[in-house]
């Protein structure tokens, strides 16, 4: 069983610049194919079914790479204007 890491508070001071402009429903279903409630859950390191809460480092990368993957495509929309 992988080991959840929590979103603590300083890295959700990182994620604040972004936190209300991102609608994390649409991450959650794009790139993780989960419910909205997932990634909140995931975010706020909540216990559901069993889990520890957060996210595994699996789930970390794949949220790094997500990020990643959103601010190409926001790039590649502003250079074509």
């Amino acid at each position: 069983m992988e080991t959840a890491i929590r979103i603590n508070q300083a890295t959700r001071d990182q994620l604040k610049d972004i936190m209300l402009d991102i609608s994390w429903a649409k991450v959650s279903q794009r790139y993780f194919g989960k419910s909205p409630s997932w990634i909140y859950h995931k975010m706020d390191a909540i216990n559901v079914n069993g889990s520890d809460g957060g996210f595994s480092e699996t789930e970390k990368e794949q949220f790094k790479s997500a990020l990643f993957d959103l601010s190409e495509r926001i790039r590649n929309c502003a250079n074509v204007l």
